[in-house]
């Protein structure tokens, strides 16, 4: 998910939305008055916004905080692009649930490195709830979150877990943790429904974009290599398939019915355009359990050319939430 720019066709019909959703007269205003003209964004999200691995850039905190954001992010990439018209404030954290967004203080995964600190494990103290940094002059919030609530995480490491115990064979991950999906769904759809409101309450004049997340499995499942650390390790292709039907699908479909109960909300749909870029597809835009990076855990994140796609599909959505 990086040099590959998929539709810069996009790009340029987003610089075109961007000159016309600005008056005449605030097009004719040059420097400071143009500025001033920015709407309001807030980028709100777990790892699949902020970048968090070195895929994904190179890590940019101005002052650090711990969350990982990533220069290469998506967040950052359309700030490149519309940094003009949209005055961003990314408050995306490596390892968010939903509740890290709307009202709860989070520890941030990052640590201390030497120099800055006597103690290199020491951590950052918590960040405040994502919510706080959106008010009544926030214009756009975009929110990349949910996986983390559902614990995917955890679902990776356990299938890992059992498909290296049973040799590669069967469907031992669906075995042990489907009858569990279920109640994680119910409850991402119930915790998203509350954040949605959160942010309605806070930003009234808001545009809301819920971004879903990328296709991280391929259809065909065939095309991943068992064992092979820079796809999917010791998952079975028999789990890959169910984590596909029943977890990632079903959770970007979570999403998307919550933003259709509220109003001013969209959802932005990044599964359909990286079908063909999958962990397991040669020109993949997320990687796998490592990168090509020595000693560098991924555990399947997108890529800089996964954010570059994001970055192209969630601009145009800004711009037509704004036009």
């Amino acid at each position: 998910m990086l040099r590959l720019r998929k539709p810069l066709a996009l790009l340029g019909s987003a610089v075109a939305l961007a000159a016309t959703a600005l008056a005449p007269a605030q097009l004719a205003a040059a420097g400071p008055a143009a500025a001033a003209a920015a709407y309001q964004w807030v980028a709100l999200g777990d790892s699949y916004t902020a970048g968090v691995i070195p895929a994904a850039g190179n890590t940019f905190e101005i002052p650090r905080d711990g969350c990982e954001r990533t220069d290469r992010s998506y967040p950052q990439v359309i700030d490149r692009d519309l940094g003009s018209l949209f005055d961003l404030t990314n408050v995306s954290c490596g390892a968010a649930t939903i509740e890290d967004v709307t009202s709860r203080a989070q520890q941030p995964i990052g640590r201390h490195l030497p120099p800055f600190s006597e103690d290199p494990d020491y951590p950052f103290p918590p960040v405040p709830p994502q919510s706080a940094a959106v008010g009544p002059g926030t214009d756009v919030i975009t929110v990349g979150v949910g996986g983390n609530t559902l614990g995917f995480d955890g679902i990776l490491l356990k299938c890992l877990q059992l498909g290296a115990e049973s040799g590669g064979s069967g469907t031992p991950c669906k075995d042990a943790l489907a009858a569990g999906i279920p109640a994680g769904l119910a409850k991402v759809s119930s915790q998203y429904d509350e954040m949605l409101t959160v942010l309605h309450e806070r930003a009234p004049k808001a545009k809301i974009l819920a971004v879903g997340y990328p296709t991280v499995i391929p259809q065909d499942t065939s095309k991943c290599r068992y064992n092979d650390l820079e796809q999917f390790g010791s998952i079975t292709r028999g789990d890959l398939d169910w984590l596909r039907q029943d977890v990632v699908e079903p959770l970007n479909r979570a999403i998307e019915k919550s933003t259709a109960t509220q109003d001013a909300t969209s959802f932005v749909n990044l599964y359909d355009s990286s079908a063909n870029h999958s962990v397991c597809d040669t020109g993949k835009w997320v990687d796998g359990i490592f990168t090509r990076v020595p000693d560098q855990i991924a555990l399947v994140h997108p890529n800089a050319r996964g954010h570059r796609n994001a970055a192209d599909h969630i601009a145009t959505a800004m711009l037509n939430a704004v036009e």
